[in-house]
């Protein structure tokens, strides 16, 4: 199948795994996607990229035999597709897109084959209220026991990777060394005392909740791994940054998401405010060494208010 893949894929990959890399995988996506779709042995056939898309792996708009609609998503190793079809597999849709089964053989490892929801209808539709209830409701139908044997990494290994550049963002840049030290104090007192180990969706905000048939909102996109609710609620904090930024009541907004959301999901607020810290500073540092220097700007003053 000839195509080109969407901008947006092209430089978010660059960003994440280096030009080279990316550009070597980008290479072959045309034959891993020939590959993917013969491995399901001419159940589906591919009909568009979904485009601008997302930033780690190409979606396809495919149809099934019996004339349903569906996905077929296909990400470099890195993203680790294979621990999103783990987590897929057992929310069964409860809470999450369907992950379904082809025809015919088996799907590749780096390929999924889901139901189609709508990908141009999220959650960040709605006004930022209603949009948060809705959320609340998604994300804590995810929120189960792992399985046993589960594949997951846990909070406190995925956030002590990410301490090493914040540590070095600082030795850069003096200027950033008061909030990275105060983000990773937060995240020492928080996994020093963890209060539950649940399966989380691990990068859960507005505009991974899409619109669907079966249900009204399902979440899409997990980068799962296992620990508390309030490391997973705390990117959906920051959603819609740019506008509380631009909003003289910004930070009071920030802080009053904080109070509903830990209330309405019976989550600590000091916790989640902790993870919600951490998380915009290492978010914001990321970006900066990227060279998206607005975007992180964004995330460090919005992590100044906290």
């Amino acid at each position: 199948m000839g195509f080109e893949p969407p901008q947006r894929l092209v430089r978010a990959l660059g960003e994440t795994y280096g030009d080279t890399a990316a550009a070597d995988w980008l290479d072959r996506l045309p034959a891993l996607t020939d590959e993917a779709l013969s491995a399901t042995g001419h159940d589906v056939s591919p009909e568009r990229v979904v485009a601008p898309g997302g930033r780690s792996s190409l979606v396809l708009l495919v149809r099934r035999q019996d004339g349903t609609p569906a996905v077929l998503k296909i990400a470099p190793a890195g993203a680790a597709p294979a621990l999103e079809r783990a987590a897929l597999a057992q929310w069964d849709g409860w809470g999450a897109v369907r992950l379904l089964a082809p025809g015919d053989g088996a799907v590749p490892e780096g390929a999924l084959l889901l139901e189609r929801l709508h990908h141009e209808v999220s959650l960040r539709s709605l006004p930022d209220a209603k949009a948060l209830l809705e959320a609340a409701g998604t994300v804590r139908r995810l929120w189960v026991e792992p399985a046993d044997g589960h594949p997951y990494e846990s909070v406190e290994a995925r956030t002590g990777r990410q301490a090493e550049p914040m540590r070095a963002a600082a030795a850069a840049d003096p200027a950033l060394e008061p909030l990275v030290s105060a983000a990773l104090a937060a995240r020492g007192e928080l996994v020093a005392h963890a209060p539950e180990l649940l399966l989380l969706h691990g990068n859960f905000r507005q505009s991974k909740v899409l619109s669907g048939e079966r249900a009204p909102w399902l979440a899409v996109g997990p980068e799962p791994l296992v620990g508390e609710r309030a490391y997973d609620l705390a990117r959906l904090v920051r959603d819609r940054v740019e506008d509380l930024i631009a909003s003289p009541g910004g930070a009071a907004t920030a802080r009053r998401r904080i109070r509903k959301l830990a209330d309405s999901l019976e989550v600590d607020q000091g916790r989640l405010r902790g993870w919600t810290l951490f998380r915009a500073v290492e978010s914001g540092t990321r970006a900066l060494a990227a060279g998206r220097r607005q975007d992180g700007e964004v995330a460090l003053e919005f992590a100044g208010w906290l």
